[in-house]
């Protein structure tokens, strides 16, 4: 993520469809089992009503495809940037404050949350391993009051409106540095201060400590087997941001693609030492991404060793390595400086998604948008997920600020890559505020209509069980009784009027739906209900005669 200091300051407040016989004398016919979708967009450009090349009435009717596409956002609590808006809430309001964040994404047709659950070794869940964060309740390790589990009621929350919860870790970052609340006796810093180091004004686990390592997947793990999230999401924090002696703020001049004259080393000596000692023979470059690239295999194999369906997302600094960069494409190297090595994440098929922080306007010359979006989809050889990061906070900024419109064409972009099928804001705070009106900008084009989420076949391509669906036509509309088959998490629901064809989402918690008449069109006449599981996979539709 982009520095938080920097950040703080920006806070006002897709499956070919099988073919269905649809039969006048009957409510319901089911159809043939399809393969599962492939992993990038297919299917109509979401937004506008699909028109088929099928004229009402036809005995052979094929709806559309599934619009998919990643909608995401980013809820950072670090700072309170988002959530909690301060760190002094009773648990009431901070229930009050996510509930409105989670409507907001729903009402904007978005699919997708990423809260950060662990800004700095510490937690925003009960933890036997780290404790309370501050920016709860303002004191580390206190939970808040009235006592409740904030993950579980967001994951809980999330799911009721149809939203995907990822939770969000900071891998190594042990104190930020406008923490203000004092340590926690079971903080990582006082239970094993020897893994810890003070860089800057912050505390750093070292990477190069195997007692680190296990403490991240430990974490990690936990909440995985613990919590029915959907997705594992690290940030770009591994090792951390050089800093100048002054303290200059590495991500800032990272992200400005300045270069700190004198960069204070990481001061990992001892357990470089201990590597040396033990027969190690790389240099010390590669001996970090070696630390880096070990946690990056053993979190994406243990995470689907403990659930199979649960993703794993890296969301990376934004530029590549420096030898395989395009031509004109210049600033800061992750691999380098952070010990990064995204490229060989994606070679080695060791992450389900990659959420690049793109945070550069289309025509910003030396880190163009488009140009880094390119490279990326061109390192994906084992064609994993594409879901770039957007400034959307830079709207409204005091400097460098963004036009909505830039949002509004980087995702335009975006959905012009095939291999790019879908994209994650930072932050909430810029969707809250509605800053220059961009959450009213992509309601009415870009997200005017719902999306599934792209699927992933290679971690299950399972088809799941067809639902039970009985309809019954009223007065005002079709009323559907809905109940689960297999493997159920949501529905996805085409309606026809008259020849236009309108796409629907609901969770696999609905069980009675109006598909309501409308105005201009008048009743439905046809109307197709599938399943979707957790992975995108989607059952033969039923086929349902509403009028």
């Amino acid at each position: 993520m982009q520095c938080n200091s920097q950040r703080r300051q920006f806070k006002p407040q897709r499956r070919a469809l099988a073919l269905a016989i649809f039969c006048a004398g009957a409510l319901l016919a089911s159809c043939s089992t399809v393969k599962p979708p492939l992993p990038a967009t297919a299917g109509p450009a979401v937004g506008a009503p699909v028109r088929p090349a099928v004229a009402p009435g036809t005995a052979l009717l094929t709806p559309p495809p599934a619009p998919r596409e990643f909608r995401a956002v980013w809820v950072s609590t670090v700072a309170n940037i988002d959530w909690p808006s301060k760190s002094n809430l009773n648990g009431a309001q901070q229930q009050a404050e996510a509930i409105a964040i989670l409507e907001r994404a729903k009402s904007m047709h978005m699919n997708a949350i990423v809260l950060q659950v662990r800004p700095s070794a510490d937690a925003i869940y009960p933890s036997t391993i780290e404790p309370w964060t501050e920016y709860l309740t303002g004191a580390q390790g206190t939970p808040p009051k009235p006592y409740y589990d904030p993950l579980a009621f967001w994951v809980a929350q999330a799911h009721a409106r149809g939203l995907q919860l990822h939770a969000w870790f900071n891998p190594y970052r042990a104190r930020q540095t406008v923490a203000k609340s004092a340590v926690a006796g079971n903080h990582i810093s006082r239970s094993n201060p020897a893994i810890v180091k003070a860089y800057g004004k912050a505390l750093w686990m070292d990477p190069g400590e195997a007692a680190a390592v296990k403490q991240t997947v430990d974490v990690v793990l936990d909440v995985v087997r613990r919590y029915d999230i959907d997705g594992v999401h690290i940030d770009d924090y591994f090792y951390p941001y050089p800093i100048e002696p002054t303290g200059a703020a590495g991500e800032a001049l990272a992200l400005e693609s300045s270069t700190g004259k004198n960069e204070v080393d990481f001061p990992d000596g001892p357990s470089w030492q201990r590597y040396l000692a033990d027969g190690g023979k790389l240099e010390r470059a590669a001996w970090r991404r070696q630390n880096v690239n070990t946690l990056i295999e053993r979190l994406y194999t243990g995470i689907h060793h403990e659930k199979s369906w649960v993703l794993f997302g890296i969301s990376p600094f934004g530029l590549g390595k420096p030898a395989l960069r395009p031509k004109g494409i210049v600033g800061f190297s992750q691999y380098d400086k952070l010990y990064a090595d995204a490229e060989l994440w994606l070679q080695n098929g060791w992450l389900d998604y990659l959420s690049p922080q793109l945070y550069w306007a289309i025509d910003q010359k030396g880190q163009a948008y488009d140009v880094l979006l390119d490279y990326w989809i061109g390192q994906n050889r084992q064609q994993r997920h594409i879901w770039p990061g957007l400034f959307t906070s830079r709207i409204g900024a005091p400097a460098k600020e963004y036009a909505p419109g830039e949002i509004v064409q980087q995702i335009g972009v975006t959905r012009s890559r095939p291999g790019a099928s879908g994209h994650v804001h930072f932050s909430m705070a810029a969707l809250m505020d509605n800053r220059k009106g961009i959450a009213d900008q992509l309601k009415a084009g870009h997200y005017l209509a719902p999306a599934l989420v792209p699927a992933t076949p290679w971690l299950g391509a399972t088809v799941p069980g067809a639902p039970q669906v009985r309809a019954r036509r009223e007065a005002a509309g079709v009323r559907l009784k809905l109940a689960p088959g297999s493997a159920n998490s949501a529905y996805a629901i085409w309606t026809r009027y008259g020849s236009e064809w309108r796409f629907a989402v609901t969770p696999v918690a609905t069980d009675d739906l109006l598909l309501s008449d409308d105005p201009r069109l008048g009743a439905p006449d046809a109307v197709f209900v599938n399943a979707v599981d957790r992975l995108g996979n989607e059952s033969a539709p039923l086929a349902v005669l509403g009028k």
